[in-house]
């Protein structure tokens, strides 16, 4: 038994002072993530400081017709919101795909942000993993690594983010606000979380005293042509191979804006800025969506056990603009794409 300290904060002011005198101190809400790294020896927190009674549990309407999603806001929650399930129906899928009820209805969305990696090797104390323990190597990178990466990789780290919920926030370009000892200040979703370059330990852009406290969301929320389409092994409870989120705007026979993000293929929801552009002006027709899920994937690197992941979201993307091209929003599928 690892002995470790516990309090409970009493505003988030004291939950970053306490944090900031607590060298080794984590967070907890939900603790769908935290405490299974904790049973399986991988996290060590010197103390605990539980920040659930905070009044972070909120979803509000925001002046400029967005809304503001307290961290605290637990998964199941936020899926089922008459606002969210009416103007962001695409996060409303994306949520209603991760885990399962039971666990949605502990996890928070500040929690779901911050979730770690579910690569095997990062699991298994036994084995090198940089992730871990910076330095020792990536056990994956000549291991099994069905469900590592194919974008965004280095030779430190193959590592995915396994949210659901981030890769529909990518497209909704959300943005995240943390409390820390400077005060507060707001993320870009697109630069909170990091690649792994030469330090995979480092998930995200927080700091190790910042509180997340909120999400806000901006008015465009692609409420009639959005998708979010999951592969996986299995329906029930299952980790994405690849995922896509998908908003578009069309007028008539074009499309007007176009986003999309990819889950289950790198260290961060993947966005590229030349494949959504090449959408626009463009038909809504596979030959359009083929030739941005070309240049999407033109990088991509398989390292063997995960190299049918190339084909396989080259045929998700199509397919999920596809549908969100129709009007035909799927949440979820582990059928075969063809």
């Amino acid at each position: 038994m690892i002995g470790f300290d516990y309090a409970r904060a009493s505003s988030v002011d004291d939950a970053v002072r306490q944090m900031a005198r607590s060298p080794g101190a984590k967070f907890v809400a939900g603790g769908t993530n935290l405490v299974d790294l904790m049973k399986m020896d991988i996290e060590r927190p010197a103390k605990l400081i539980d920040v659930t009674r905070l009044p972070l549990d909120t979803v509000d309407e925001t002046a400029e017709g967005g809304l503001r999603i307290g961290a605290l806001v637990r998964n199941a929650d936020l899926a089922y919101h008459p606002l969210v399930e009416r103007r962001y129906p695409m996060l409303a899928s994306a949520l209603m795909a991760g885990a399962s009820q039971q666990l949605r209805n502990m996890a928070s969305v500040g929690g779901n942000l911050l979730q770690r990696t579910r690569c095997a090797y990062f699991y298994d104390i036994a084995t090198p993993c940089n992730k871990r323990q910076p330095g020792s190597g990536c056990s994956a990178v000549d291991g099994l690594n069905r469900m590592n990466a194919i974008l965004g990789t280095s030779e430190a780290c193959i590592a995915v983010h396994p949210s659901d919920m981030c890769v529909a926030l990518a497209v909704l370009e959300a943005r995240v606000h943390v409390m820390g000892p400077r005060g507060e200040r707001m993320i870009a979703f697109s630069d909170f979380h990091r690649l792994p370059g030469d330090s995979p330990q480092r998930d995200t852009s927080l700091e190790r005293e910042e509180l997340v406290i909120s999400v806000e969301l901006p008015a465009q929320g692609f409420a009639t042509n959005y998708t979010y389409l999951k592969i996986r092994d299995r329906l029930s409870y299952a980790f994405a191979l690849v995922s896509v989120a998908v908003g578009l705007d069309l007028d008539g026979g074009t499309i007007k804006d176009a986003r999309f993000a990819l889950g289950g293929v790198a260290h961060k929801p993947w966005r590229d800025a030349e494949a959504e552009a090449v959408l626009r002006g463009r038909p809504p027709n596979e030959a359009t969506f083929g030739e941005a899920a070309g240049i999407v994937l033109r990088e991509a690197k398989g390292f063997g056990h995960n190299s049918f992941k190339i084909d396989l979201a080259r045929r998700a993307i199509v397919r999920a603009l596809s549908q969100a091209a129709r009007g035909t929003p799927q949440s979820q599928s582990n059928k075969k794409i063809v």
